[in-house]
């Protein structure tokens, strides 16, 4: 490996808005060993410091890789605008926070994908690396370039730039790929294609240069994709995604980072289970992890224990797509809040994602001693009728019992997030939210007058490997005029406030999410006129989009705002996320009729296909479901009942 840039970097950082984020220096930061053989990882997201810090993913990858004995691993982020500009002025090239190594000298560079919209920083950074940003432009002397994450499940409109995408849990992949590459280092080949084939043999490994996409003959507009063909015989027909069985199996990360600089999420964050079988029909991350896998509640407890002390962090999250759900909930927040039980001291949890209708008593009540702030609950939909559609089973006596424990138990803020754009969706629904948010004000009312309600709304955007992914998405305009008839509507209550997310970006995140080959030159284009941070409203600019569509010759509305017939052929259908597509059809069906399914944990199989690998017919909860039924009913704290809340990460870019 070269020597570190750092003394080039030092003397740009005080031209720089936030030096902090590029010197590294965390508490559990790894200093790597670099011996003869090891195959070295650069462990990057595609955005600043501050918001892929806390990335969990990357944390478990970047300790897994450096306790193995033939790889070592460090870690990048996007440079911010102008320490980039910098960098190109000065010729100084993408570098790593941990020994400020350049990038290019590492054997494999991995991305971690979170949202489409940061595509487009991917290109910059494979730029600024100084490694061509077509896959097709490399050679032996390059970094083998991939990424994982939810936002490769389709990776389809980045195929042109990617080496290898991983799909599923990164844990087993990064010690297949590092086995793989080394390999073929330590024989000497200089053929790139050698090890990219054999690499599209590992579970949950897909590389796109292995296989070439068929479009219709004979259509005068766009042509539909008809087939993705692999072209090799060894090359799987189908790439199933890898998925680990047994979190207990998989303590990480066991060393939290600590930075100097303020983060977002800046608290020990544990993970408690993966997967949800909630069934919420536009919900892609309960999809593609499935099936449900519990972190014994003993684990869970010994890590909150060893990060807390270890860190000094006074805040632990418990991570999980519904951590109310998980069968030790009670008992896991008692402990880490009760210092004589857990030696934690002044510790308080958060539970960043729960559902409304699976948050107790017990929960709140521990909570309760710890730090309170403002609350988010995700209904969702404005109406009855829109939840069945989407799926999401909660009804009003069930949001308003919950606002009603929340303002009862002396919170103040209370916050609703929202969809619009949703499939069936009419004006009624879209004002349904203004309605139930003006009654949230009222029962707020009778506890405090410094009672507030926000309610967040975000576009719609339909999924890969969701329910909804045969769904035209809703128009600009249209997303426009429903925000503004809302917006209308909320201004007529006090102490109800509403923002919400600009539908230029769902436009995009839209065309991008189903896509496919035919937008890698788009987006290329976008980055080359500058287009990068698009997921940050100041940087977000939809003209470039629209002007790369129109010069690749390429229809809005075919992308992005019709809807699909039942026998399409999805960028993705040659990619497996452990669902059968009839399953997601025949759901579809039901949700275009109003009819509601209940939580598999708790019922008989629906038959999706994710448990079908493990041998068993059915993953079924280790605990009985929550009080009030398999969907869960909210009640009044004081009967002793659910008292839900709903912590759901959101995208940022918004209006107030």
């Amino acid at each position: 490996m070269s020597t570190s840039l750092w003394d080039q970097l030092e003397p740009l950082l005080a031209r720089v808005e936030k030096p902090a984020r590029y010197i590294g220096c965390e508490d559990g930061a790894i200093e790597p060993e670099y011996t003869d053989g090891v195959v070295s990882w650069l462990l990057t997201y595609p955005d600043t410091y501050e918001i892929g810090l806390p990335n969990q993913g990357l944390q478990i990858l970047y300790e897994i890789l450096n306790e193995r004995n033939d790889a070592v691993a460090e870690r990048s982020y996007a440079p911010w605008t102008d320490l980039e500009a910098e960098m190109r002025e000065h010729n100084l090239p993408l570098f790593s926070v941990d020994t400020h190594r350049p990038a290019r000298d590492f054997d494999v560079i991995a991305f971690n994908l979170s949202s489409e919209l940061v595509y487009t920083n991917v290109l910059n950074c494979i730029d600024l690396a100084g490694v061509p940003i077509r896959a097709e432009d490399r050679d032996h002397t390059h970094p083998i370039v991939g990424a994982g994450g939810h936002a490769t499940f389709n990776p389809e409109p980045m195929a042109a730039f990617f080496d290898w995408v991983g799909l599923g849990d990164g844990e087993e992949i990064v010690g297949d790929v590092t086995a793989v590459v080394k390999a073929w280092k330590d024989s000497g080949s200089t053929d790139r294609e050698e090890v990219l084939r054999e690499m599209s043999k590992i579970q949950g490994v897909y590389v796109p240069s292995m296989y070439t996409p068929s479009f219709e003959e004979g259509v005068t507009d766009t042509p539909k994709l008809v087939a993705m063909t692999p072209r090799f015989s060894d090359v799987p027909e189908v790439v199933e995604k890898r998925t680990v069985a047994d979190l207990a199996d998989w303590p990480y990360p066991k060393n939290q980072l600590v930075p100097l600089t303020e983060v977002v999420h800046d608290r020990l964050s544990v993970e408690v289970f993966r997967g949800c079988t909630r069934g919420c029909r536009f919900c892609q991350a309960g999809m593609i992890t499935r099936p449900v896998r519990e972190r014994p509640a003993e684990q869970v407890r010994q890590m909150i224990q060893d990060g807390v002390r270890r860190t000094g962090y006074d805040e632990v999250a418990l991570t999980s797509l519904s951590t109310a759900d998980f069968s030790g909930i009670v008992d896991v927040v008692k402990a880490t809040i009760d210092d004589e039980e857990m030696g934690c001291g002044d510790v308080s949890v958060s539970l960043p994602s729960l559902r409304v209708d699976a948050f107790t008593v017990d929960i709140a009540a521990e909570l309760q001693r710890g730090r309170r702030s403002g609350l988010t609950f995700a209904p969702e939909a404005g109406t009855w009728r829109m939840r069945q559609v989407i799926n999401k089973l909660i009804t009003e006596e069930d949001l308003y019992a919950s606002v009603e424990g929340a303002f009862s138990q002396g919170w103040r803020r209370v916050k609703l997030y929202f969809l619009t754009g949703l499939p069936t969706e009419t004006d009624e629904d879209t004002l349904g939210i203004a309605e139930l948010g003006r009654k949230c004000v009222e029962i707020g009312r009778k506890y405090t007058n410094a009672a507030s309600v926000t309610v967040s709304v975000g576009g719609f955007v339909p999924k890969p490997f969701t329910p909804f992914q045969w769904f035209g998405q809703n128009t600009i305009e249209e997303l426009n005029r429903k925000i503004y008839l809302l917006r209308d509507e909320v201004k007529k209550t006090k102490g109800l406030q509403m923002k919400w997310h600009d539908p230029k970006a769902t436009f995009v995140e839209g065309m991008l999410t189903r896509g496919d080959r035919r937008l890698g030159p788009v987006i290329e284009q976008v980055w080359r006129e500058g287009g990068t941070f698009q997921e940050w409203s100041e940087h977000f600019d939809v003209e470039k989009w629209d002007q790369a569509m129109a010069d690749a010759g390429l229809p809005i509305e075919f992308f992005t705002y019709r809807h699909r017939e039942e026998d399409e052929v999805f960028p993705w259908d040659h990619l497996n996320a452990g669902l059968h597509k009839d399953f997601l059809w025949h759901d579809w069906r039901d949700a275009l009729n109003e009819v509601g399914l209940e939580d598999c944990r708790w019922t008989p199989c629906y038959d999706c296909g994710a448990c079908t690998g493990y041998g068993i017919e059915h993953v079924v909860a280790s605990a009985t479901p929550p009080a009030g039924g398999s969907q869960g009913t909210g009640q009044d704290l004081a009967r002793g009942h659910e008292v839900p809340v709903d912590l759901l990460a959101r995208p940022s870019l918004s209006t107030a």
